[in-house]
């Protein structure tokens, strides 16, 4: 039995005309209808851009997420054609997310391609120093978790890593203008692993995320070299302040800053523009708001007189 022979109902059963006429009231007036460009504007599209980290994938790790009949003689060829074939897409992305500054602007096609591929070709040059970051990144977690039995596992099944691979490329392109894309990029990341890192986060070499699901890393935080996280760990803000319009006030600095060589154990939340300091060791469950000197080692017990003082946490 088909829905249709039994249940066929006309348009009108459902009200479409005016559900469709309220719908479009409510969506008001496109931003770039004085323009007459409505029918040309698009957004950038979430299914190139998983494209796009499978591609890149590729080109990273062409002997992991590659083709696998590859050998030695190919490999290089396969990592031309494939940077290639990702760039363009990944040209048209930008290019799209583009539209939206220059929609307000005298800015035509021609310039607006022609950022978008400078974008595009910077984020090329940049992808050898995402590749030796990411492997100082998957040596510390197959040095760090005494479960890996290989590097090979930790590049393959570790959320952390798959997390960081696609912070690190995110990163890039917020860094070059195209921010956007980045933060799509973010989230999908953050629906695949539970790892939810914003990409403008500044994170240094050999990070190790274990487990991660839960892990939130917001916009301004500084992470510096060698540092390990837990599950459930929040770095994130203390309070948000708004300007004399009453609009929140962005990009101002308002994570932590996590020295070097830093250990945070499942459940920490971490908040404010305060500094964890080199060496540190902070237990699991913690409430932080206060600077940590260097060398500290942090516990439920310490942590507890001053969770709440001055408002922490709101």
């Amino acid at each position: 039995m088909t829905i249709g022979s039994e249940h066929s109902f006309p348009g009108e059963h459902w009200e479409l005309d005016r559900i469709v006429a309220e719908l479009r009231v409510s969506r008001g007036k496109h931003p770039r209808n004085d323009h007459g460009a409505h029918a040309s504007f698009q957004m950038p599209s979430r299914e190139a851009l998983h494209a796009i980290i499978d591609g890149l994938f590729g080109v990273l790790f062409p002997t992991h997420f590659g083709s696998a009949d590859l050998n030695d003689e190919g490999l290089d060829y396969y990592v031309g054609h494939t940077l290639d074939k990702t760039l363009r897409l990944l040209h048209e992305q930008v290019a799209r997310e583009l539209q939206f500054p220059s929609s307000e602007s005298s800015e035509g096609k021609a310039a607006v391609d022609h950022r978008a591929f400078e974008i595009t070709r910077g984020f090329a040059a940049r992808l050898p120093k995402v590749r030796a970051l990411l492997e100082t990144d998957i040596r510390a977690a197959y040095q760090g978790d005494p479960a890996a039995k290989s590097i090979e596992e930790v590049r393959f099944c570790y959320p952390g890593i798959t997390a960081v691979t696609y912070h690190r490329t995110a990163h890039e392109l917020h860094l070059l203008g195209a921010p956007l894309l980045a933060r799509i990029i973010a989230e999908l990341a953050h629906s695949a692993t539970g790892i939810d890192i914003h990409p403008g986060a500044q994170i240094g070499g050999s990070f190790f995320i274990d487990h991660g699901t839960g892990v939130v890393i917001g916009e301004t935080a500084i992470i510096g070299e060698r540092v390990r996280l837990y599950q459930a760990v929040t770095l994130g803000a203390k309070r948000f302040p708004a300007g004399d319009n009453g609009v929140l006030v962005k990009g101002a600095p308002r994570h932590p800053i996590v020295e070097d060589d830093v250990v945070i154990y499942s459940g920490a939340t971490i908040l404010g523009r305060i500094t964890i300091g080199r060496g540190s060791t902070i237990g699991g469950n913690v409430w932080i708001t206060r600077d940590v000197p260097p060398g500290s080692h942090v516990t439920q017990a310490l942590a507890r007189s001053e969770a709440f003082d001055d408002g922490g946490g709101i």
